[in-house]
This record gives structure tokens, sequence and C-alpha cells, in this order.
């Protein structure tokens, strides 16, 4: 029985959907899974095919997902776990499984943006909290009212790839304290006169994000242990949704997947795959997403689950 009955009326869209269905070509009885399940939507569709639910292993950090994920595959055999990928991954790896098809969403849920509490965005007035898991106690709130200019200035600078960093560090500690994300908002605006189109917020709120997540490092120290989890000829699909992510997973790709005599995996997208024009137009929150692939080569073996 779900805890959060609102579950029930979230509309989330899964991303480049016919495009995973595609390159990761799940047939039935393979055995998959998904470490940033959010509200099942590419797990439905990919079960539909591999037909053998209890197979299956959905991960997420974020207790409105969870809920949701056991009210969908209720009674099912599905495994769901409530912890970040990195922590599930390496769970999964010292038990020796592997599974055909490997799925890292790393994109912010509709929910996440969309519901005021949650903090993630300046369209509404609401605490400062920005925690994919609300079982953490660092906040965005945290960071902002208790960090040195210098610190926060770094993370600006890193994460947001934000050009007045260190201008709109200086404004967030001498405007002390920040409750609000409106607050937040119209203080970063200050470093930004007579700005337009895209609000300058943007990329603060993006850096606070991920600071408050640890999501960079997160995904570095997952993508081996992803690697580690394919069977043979298993396929590992990443989504990322900015440069930071995808700079990071085409990378680890390069490094891991080629035509080299001596490399394990093959890779299964040459350039990123990104959105079409229709689905931009009937979900804009897609408009930046990256699908990078590859696939484990077949001779190259490990022991089963």
């Amino acid at each position: 029985m779900s805890k959060n009955k609102n579950t029930n009326n979230i509309n989330h869209i899964p991303v480049m959907l016919q495009s995973v269905l595609q390159i990761l070509d799940p047939k039935p009885g393979q055995r998959y899974l998904d470490v940033t399940a959010g509200y099942g939507g590419h797990a439905q569709a990919i079960l539909e095919r591999t037909l053998v639910p209890e197979s299956a292993v959905l991960v997420d950090r974020d207790q409105m997902a969870i809920d949701r994920l056991n009210d969908v595959f209720q009674g099912r055999g599905v495994q769901v776990f409530h912890k970040d990928y990195l922590s599930a991954a390496l769970e999964l790896s010292q038990k020796e499984c592997t599974f055909d098809i490997v799925l890292a969403d790393l994109g912010m849920s509709s929910p996440h943006l969309n519901i005021a509490s949650r903090g993630f965005s300046f369209r509404y007035d609401a605490p400062l909290d920005m925690r994919m898991d609300q079982r953490q106690e660092l906040t965005a709130a945290t960071m902002v009212n208790s960090y040195s200019e210098e610190d926060l200035g770094e993370i600006l600078r890193l994460y947001g790839e934000e050009p007045k960093a260190r201008a709109i560090a200086k404004l967030l500690v001498a405007k002390r304290p920040v409750k609000t994300t409106t607050e937040l908002a119209q203080i970063v605006a200050l470093a930004w006169p007579g700005y337009s189109k895209v609000h300058p917020a943007t990329r603060t709120f993006q850096a606070l994000r991920i600071a408050v997540n640890d999501e960079l490092s997160l995904l570095q120290s997952a993508l081996p242990v992803m690697l580690d989890l394919l069977a043979p000829e298993g396929r590992l699909a990443i989504i990322t949704f900015h440069s930071l992510e995808d700079r990071i997973v085409k990378q680890f790709f390069a490094d891991n997947a080629g035509d080299r005599y001596d490399s394990d995996f093959r890779n299964l997208t040459k350039k990123p795959v990104v959105p079409s024009p229709d689905e931009i137009v009937s979900n804009p929150r897609a408009r930046s997403a990256k699908l990078r692939a590859v696939a484990k080569i077949k001779n190259q073996q490990k022991g089963d689950a």
C-alpha cells in the first residue's frame, strides 16, 4: 500500500521512450535494472517486452517515486530499492548480480519541479530544499545560509557554469538569511540587471541542486559499477540533461568502449541520441536530453545472479 496517495495523480512523461526501447532492445526473459526508475514510465514499457517482472530491479532515492513504483508494480514480483543508485549498484554488484538491460535517466521528474514544497523551482515561493532524498539532512537552505562566500562561489562556478559566480555568492552572504526560492531568485537577479528571456537564477538553482544531491560524484562513482553489472551482451543506456553530466558519460564511454582490441564494451551510439522535434513540442523538458549507450562484448563473462 502506498504511503502517498497523491502519486496516483502524477503525470510524468518518460523521455525518449522510443529511442530507449530501440537501443536497449528488451527481449522476453531479460533481466532489467533501472537505477533511476522515477514514476515507472520507462519500466512499464520495458517490462511489457521482457515479461519477467520478477527479474527486474527498480531503484530511486525519492520517497514519492518509491510510493508510485510500489503502487504500479504491486504484486508483480518487481524488486524496488529505496536507495541512491550508487548504493544500489554496489549492493547488487556485491551479490554478483548481472543484468541484460541497465537504464539511468538522470533527469529531474516533473513532480520535483511542479510540487512547490520540494523547493527545486523558482516558479513557486517555497522553502529552499532541493533534496532528492528527503531523509538527507543537507538542504539548499543549509548551503546558502552557512557555506562561506568562497565555497558558494565555487559551487556556482563548477556546477552552474555561472559567469557571475563570485558576485552572486557575495550577494547571498550579504542577504542572509535566505529562506525561500523566491528570495534566492530575486537576489541572483540583482547580479544580472536588465536580463531577458532565461531567468539568471536558472544556473544557480542547477548548481545548488547538483551540490545538495552530490550528483556528479555519484555519477562518476557509479558508472564503473554499472558496467560491472552487465551480463554478456548486456546494454547500458544513460540519459543526461546538462553538459556536466554528458561530459562525464561521454568520456567514460570513450575510455571503456570502442574499436580497440582490448575493449570489453562497444558503443551503441556514435553520437548522442536527442529528442525529436515532435517530442520537444509535447514535452519541452526533454529538449536538453542526450542518450548514450554501450554494450558488453559477448566473450567477456561474469557469473550470473
